[in-house]
């Protein structure tokens, strides 16, 4: 079998006529005046990766325009194929998908939208068959795209570096790629992705973050009651939140002045925020704090004050963030910085939050900086320094608060993995479907394996109740009901407490914190797409959490992988009236009848 279909292209600008491209291939015409080098390595350590760099030399003995250069590439065949694309943009899309005929995805790392961008720089194809990988290598993000299309029943994917302004290559100039990688294997896109971070830890220190044991409690988010919550609100609702069983409590949006004065504003002030956390800590609860650093809205203090903290861009306007209509302030630049490290200052220390909920698509990736005022030696440096900004404020947070805990929710963005290893606490960041939940956490548990996964407010599953989703998967389960009375100003039932919803969460918070599945190590066990039903596997304690997940399962065969050649016992953990059973491994079959969801323990 091919090991992979090397895609080698440059598209230039013939210097007599500006208007037309010329797509030149060593895979086709002869490449008229285009020397191709590449270079191939094995890392050590890493048998199934291939390092590549390409290197276009003009021979033409003319100057010629490049408008963009393909280079490495793999190509995959059948008639089901799937694929990791861990791209952002408004759409908010799946990381993981099928390929269909005829589809077609650019996957740009940089911004695709005024405020998302960034991502996995590696895109992942696989058959029941085969998986081939291909992915930049560098050490810091580079604005590349890694295009997915499918033509009949082949699927490739390539990248491309498209150039904002012509490159002119001047007889003997030599245009090189970034340094790139292909890999081979089986199954899904877990284990090319987990050797992926692999790499990037060996080869440029990208440590994977291990959360402290805070990280994975139980989370109340006083979201429920929205931005115009009031502090007797939040402080009425606790007495309910510790009976239930949840240990953290996140206070969201509308304590500000605006984006960019985090001063609290005269409906919470400086001291209602002070008994909100003296509040919470009287219940034995810690408190997180929501908040949205590099935005700044056009009508604050801070963006008239201090234009210096402003990302410029190349025309010398201002970067909008949608959700917010803010701007953005530059990532690397002294004073946004210095003026953040202040407000980690305030938040812990001043007003006693225990760690923070960094939110926001915008802080995925930003676009290049023209500010003068950030020293940068090029503006891209904006993109591939971001972050250190989280580094920053983790080192800081830690530095006021040992054991802070730092959540960074990227809404609906593909996570930046560069600054995975300066947050302890992921989260599904505003999930489309149950489906994204489960998803997104496979893909954290394969990059950051020691990383706890923040299932979001249950409300944002799918019928608002999906608990087998959040605790099957390994996730931390959490809510944002509101109690006694939900806050006149939100639509809706305004997310109140019913009894019916009060039981269920007595039920599932009951058992997550009896088994707390989310401190356990998930096992890639089942290939996403073609395993059926979708499977999740959680090893914590020498016993095996398996979670099935299927609109309807009528009794058909489900084969536990991973088990040892002895009896286990099979509970149904979950059940209202759990049912024990005995099994017989190596791999035995089990035949269930479930809708939704089939939660077991074996041991």
């Amino acid at each position: 079998m091919k090991r992979f279909a090397l895609l080698l292209t440059i598209v230039v600008l013939a210097s007599c006529s500006y208007r037309q491209d010329r797509l030149l291939s060593p895979r086709g015409a002869t490449l008229s005046g285009v020397e191709v080098l590449v270079s191939e390595d094995v890392p050590d350590g890493f048998p199934s990766m291939i390092l590549r760099e390409v290197a276009f030399v003009n021979v033409s003995g003319k100057p010629m325009e490049v408008g963009a250069m393909e280079t490495s590439g793999i190509s995959v065949e059948g008639s089901g194929i799937w694929s990791l694309q861990p791209s952002s943009s408004e759409e908010r899309l799946d990381w993981v998908l099928p390929v269909e005929k005829g589809f077609h995805a650019r996957n740009y790392l940089g911004m695709n939208n005024s405020d998302y961008g960034g991502g996995i720089p590696m895109v992942c194809l696989w058959t029941p068959e085969i998986n081939l990988s291909v992915g930049i290598a560098e050490p810091v993000l580079k604005l590349v795209s890694i295009n997915v299309e499918r033509k009949g029943n082949r699927a490739q994917a390539f990248i491309r570096r498209d150039f904002d302004e012509p490159v002119l290559l001047q007889p003997g100039d030599t245009l090189r790629s970034y340094r790139e990688f292909e890999m081979t294997g089986s199954g899904d896109f877990f284990n090319p992705l987990r050797e992926f971070a692999r790499y990037m830890h060996e080869s440029f220190g990208y440590e994977p973050p291990v959360s402290p044991a805070d990280a994975f409690e139980a989370v109340w988010c006083a979201w429920g009651y929205e931005r115009n919550f009031t502090v007797d609100e939040v402080i009425g609702t606790l007495p309910k939140v510790a009976e239930l069983g949840f240990k953290w409590v996140d206070v969201d949006d509308g304590y500000q002045i605006c984006e960019g004065d985090w001063e609290a504003n005269d409906r919470i002030t400086d001291e209602g925020m002070k008994r909100i956390t003296a509040a919470i800590h009287a219940q034995g609860l810690k408190a997180k704090l929501w908040w949205a650093p590099l935005a700044a809205d056009p009508g604050s203090r801070l963006a008239s004050e201090h234009p210096e903290m402003l990302l410029v861009r190349k025309d010398g306007t201002h970067e909008d963030i949608s959700w917010w209509d803010s701007w953005y302030l530059s990532p690397v630049n002294s004073f946004t910085r210095d003026y953040t490290l202040g407000l980690v200052d305030r938040f812990l220390l001043d007003w006693g939050f225990d760690g923070f909920k960094l939110d926001g698509q915008h802080l995925n990736l930003s676009e290049p900086d023209y500010n003068p005022a950030s020293g940068l030696s090029y503006p891209e440096e904006a993109c591939e320094r971001l972050p250190e900004f989280f580094k920053a404020v983790s080192d800081r947070a830690e530095a006021d608060k040992s054991g802070a805990v730092v959540q960074v929710c990227p809404c609906g963005c593909a996570i930046n993995f560069f600054y995975t290893p300066y947050m302890n606490q992921a989260v599904a960041s505003d999930p489309t479907s149950s489906a994204q939940i489960r998803m997104k956490r496979k893909v954290y548990a394969a990059m950051c394996p020691d990383l706890a996964y923040y299932a979001d407010h249950v409300e944002l599953s799918d019928g608002g109740l999906d608990f087998p989703t959040q605790i099957g998967v390994g996730g931390v389960i959490g809510s944002k009901f509101t109690w006694p009375a939900p806050n006149p100003t939100v639509k809706g039932d305004g997310y109140l407490l019913t009894p019916e919803k009060e039981a269920a969460l007595r039920k599932w918070v009951g058992i997550y914190n009896d088994k707390k599945i989310s401190t356990g190590r998930y096992l890639n066990l089942y290939d996403y797409g073609f395993d059926k039903p979708e499977a999740h596997v959680i090893e914590k304690d020498g016993a095996m959490y398996y979670a099935f997940y299927a609109p309807e399962w009528d009794g058909g065969a489900i084969e536990l992988r991973g088990l040892e050649s002895r009896e286990y016992t099979v509970t149904e953990y979950t059940a209202d009236e759990p049912r024990s059973f005995t099994v017989e491994g190596p791999d035995p079959l089990i035949h269930p009848v479930f809708k939704g969801a089939y939660l077991i323990e074996v041991k």
